[in-house]
């Protein structure tokens, strides 16, 4: 039996979600059926979504920790020209802190809790139980690898996993911009510009909602954030309402999920031109 597919299918043993990587570390290409995602495809799911492809598709997406999908024929020629066996840490439970070199693991070995560590090509793998978005470049030389990621299978490693610590989500978690948007000047309505829309609750409430919007986006963001900013506007943008303290407030949530300052003055002035304003 193929070397590779060996250690598959004692990891599926274990429930643990494997898929076959080609030279380079990467995962097999879409069979011609999901090319271009054109199946509906999976990557921006935290669990498969409906494409139901046999083949080892959609990369992170594809790992299944079923022992008669990873044995199929239709596997078989991936495995014939497998390089590596990878699996989904997230899928496991579990959170990889890939250390790259030695600055990396002198950083996690004084910062993070002792757990089971893998030995890699350069550095190491410290695996904890629990999972948590994926991040790269959390630190110099550390990425995170669980949801809607892969990771080498390198071996069991030493040591025992210990819970997921505070201290390794914190790694992804972006402190807020300060934002200083630029003014904009709307203009009135016709008849005085009277506000119409009864209350400043009525705004307040808009204001939060839009936030909430934005906040809870879990994938997508960029439109997201396009899109909760045209309906502000499309509401409130032709009375005077707005102020820069809105702004700040829409433009700090954006770049809490991970927006830049330049793409937040974007999708704000594309809105703005799509309204007319």
């Amino acid at each position: 039996m193929n070397e590779h597919l060996h250690t598959a299918l004692s990891l599926t043993a274990d429930a643990l979600p494997v898929l076959p990587l080609r030279k380079g570390k990467v995962p097999f290409g879409n069979c011609p059926a999901c090319t271009m995602n054109a199946c509906g495809g999976r990557p921006n799911m935290k669990t498969p979504g409906p494409c139901t492809c046999p083949h080892p598709c959609h990369g992170w997406a594809a790992a299944t920790a079923d022992h008669h999908t990873v044995n199929s024929p239709v596997w078989a020629r991936a495995w014939r020209e497998a390089a590596a066996v990878a699996y989904h840490p997230g899928g496991a439970g579990l959170t990889v802190v890939d250390l790259d070199n030695a600055e990396a693991i002198a950083w996690a070995r004084a910062s993070l809790p002792a757990t089971r560590s893998v030995r890699t090509t350069r550095g190491e793998h410290w695996l904890y139980q629990g999972v948590m978005p994926s991040a790269n470049a959390v630190r110099p030389g550390i990425d995170i690898k669980s949801l809607m990621a892969y990771a080498r299978w390198l071996g069991p490693g030493t040591g025992t996993t210990t819970a997921l610590p505070d201290a390794v989500r914190a790694l992804t978690v972006k402190e807020p911009t300060t934002v200083r948007p630029q003014a904009i000047t709307v203009p009135a309505l016709s008849g005085g510009g009277e506000c119409r829309h009864r209350t400043p609750t009525y705004l307040e409430r808009g204001i939060a909602m839009a936030e909430q919007q934005i906040t809870e986006a879990r994938e997508a963001v960029h439109a997201t954030v396009y899109r909760t900013f045209l309906a502000v506007l499309s509401t409130h943008g032709r009375c005077g309402c707005l102020t820069d303290a809105h702004m700040g407030r829409l433009f700090t949530a954006a770049q809490t999920k991970g927006e830049s300052v330049r793409h937040c003055t974007d999708a704000w002035t594309n809105a703005r031109t799509t309204l007319g304003l």
